[in-house]
């Protein structure tokens, strides 16, 4: 390696701030520099796990429990195995194109069609929003619960919900123009926090089944709050249930850092994603152990999850009931912060490229962070959680969740369909999923976007994401018009292997 390459390798990598890099940052005289491949498998695997565990599972348990009753912990291990079918066609395209542009650049090589690709990227953009949203309204929450506790008079009810919402997302909108280079140092500690939360509910519903406090013959009796048979709601709760499974895909954005990706990348994805749902089941089963099946259905707090209420049950006397709304809060808010910074540096990406309008792509001249994209972002948080949160009839959390999910098993849909074209075309890669794989998940993702795999009052996820995506269509009409008329220039890609750069 010669001199300049290694100080290029030295110094910072390109949007390792959060501000999407550049031609002056990590390189050495004006090229790019390549990424540090710093992560080994033990790295690798507690990134997966904390990027997969976060505000899924405190957020949904209980309306996949309302659905299924008893075996709550089948919805879940049925997302695992979509998951799972969707991680195996990710890293066979992954071991064929290893640049972290993600579904993106897959469908790119795939059908090559701009607007296409476009819309992928954009609905990944649009999935990270409505994920941040869902997860301010449980910071929101859990947060008040946990001062009341504190300060008697704390408000708790709907604006001082949704005020709190909208400050919350507002700090993550500061944090990420400061840049996030620093947060990435929490990331093993908030990791291990999600876990220790997870491992208070699952000690607790154990403890519940050892002195007879709970209700263990529960884990295998089909109840339902509707007349659905058992696929039916299943195929409802495993809809609700996956948004508790996502995240999985994020990793695929770090395989320039992994050290050996062809050999421990795919063991390791599908050993986070097996711990993920071991964790999840647990969970699940500890829920309808320890909470009375009428209660699953009307939690003391909705928005704040029945995971709460499994503490004040099962744990009445412990101070734990006290912490655990904290615990709660630390959890979530590294989901919300990793979704917002991915989803301002893939506007910037888009608009870097003359897809997307330019300011988009301006950056804080001193920090670097690509300020108008994070506060377009930002905005459409806001909006999101206003507007949900104004309807009472609505509930933010299975909307804003739901919503999360439904646009990615859309992308993951159009990925196993990228994965066959391109299985067609030739060339091998390091691994090779089964022959059947990407079919069955294309079918099974694209089976779970239709309107059958949710409740009827849910189809406003349907409203919801066809807005976001709306905005993005108008986005890209804009770009369209400036660069043919102003520009004399077509509106497409240059770079999309660089997208997140």
């Amino acid at each position: 390696m010669s001199t300049d390459q290694s100080k290029a390798d030295d110094g910072p990598r390109p949007g390792a701030d959060g501000s999407g890099g550049g031609t002056d940052a990590g390189t050495d005289g004006g090229e790019p520099s390549e990424l540090k491949r710093v992560m080994g498998p033990k790295l690798l695997l507690l990134f997966i796990v904390g990027d997969i565990i976060g505000a899924g599972i405190f957020a949904i348990t209980g309306d996949v429990a309302a659905q299924v009753g008893g075996v709550a912990w089948l919805p879940f291990l049925v997302a695992f195995a979509v998951a799972a079918l969707t991680a195996m066609s990710y890293l066979e395209l992954v071991s064929k194109h290893a640049q972290a542009a993600g579904a993106a650049l897959f469908v790119h090589k795939a059908f090559g069609v701009h607007f296409v690709t476009f819309i992928v990227a954009f609905a990944v953009v649009c999935s990270g929003i409505t994920s941040a949203s869902t997860s301010s309204g449980l910071v929101a929450e859990n947060l008040l619960i946990g001062l009341e506790k504190i300060f008697d008079g704390m408000p708790t009810g709907r604006g001082a919900t949704l005020v709190t919402a909208l400050v919350f997302i507002a700090v993550l909108a500061l944090i990420n123009l400061r840049g996030v280079g620093e947060s990435v140092k929490f990331n093993v500690v908030l990791t291990l926090v999600v876990i220790a939360a997870l491992v208070v509910i699952i000690g607790i519903g154990a403890w519940a089944m050892v002195n007879g406090n709970g209700d263990a013959g529960r884990v295998v009796v089909f109840e339902s709050n509707t007349d659905r048979s058992l696929f039916a709601a299943v195929t409802v709760g495993t809809t609700i249930a996956f948004f508790a499974m996502v995240g999985f895909e994020d990793s695929i954005n770090m395989v320039e850092e992994v050290r050996e990706p062809d050999k421990i990348f795919p063991r390791v994805m599908l050993t986070g994603l097996g711990i993920c749902a071991l964790l999840y089941v647990l969970v699940a089963v500890a829920v309808v152990v320890v909470i009375p099946p009428d209660d699953v259905l009307e939690p003391v707090n909705k928005d704040a999850g029945i995971l709460l209420d499994v503490v004040r049950i099962g744990a009445p006397g412990l101070p734990i009931d006290d912490i655990f709304p904290f615990l709660t809060v630390f959890a979530v808010a590294n989901t919300a912060l990793i979704n917002m910074l991915m989803a301002s540096r893939l506007l910037y990406g888009m608009a870097k490229q003359d897809v997307l309008p330019r300011p988009l792509a301006r950056v804080l001249p001193g920090r670097r962070s690509p300020w108008i994209a994070i506060l377009f972002t930002t905005a459409m948080a806001f909006g999101l959680i206003t507007y949900v949160r104004s309807d009472p009839e609505s509930d933010v959390v299975g909307s804003l969740a739901g919503t999360t999910g439904l646009l990615l098993l859309g992308v993951f849909s159009v990925v196993h369909v990228s994965c066959l074209v391109l299985r067609r075309r030739g060339g091998e890669g390091s691994f090779r999923a089964p022959v059947w794989t990407p079919w069955v998940g294309a079918v099974v993702c694209a089976f779970l976007v239709g309107p059958w795999a949710r409740d009827r009052e849910d189809w406003i996820q349907y409203r919801i994401g066809g807005a976001l995506l709306a905005i993005g269509v108008v986005l890209w009409a804009i770009t369209w018009m400036v660069n043919r008329g102003a520009r004399g220039q077509k509106t497409g890609f240059r770079d999309v292997e660089s997208l997140e750069d």
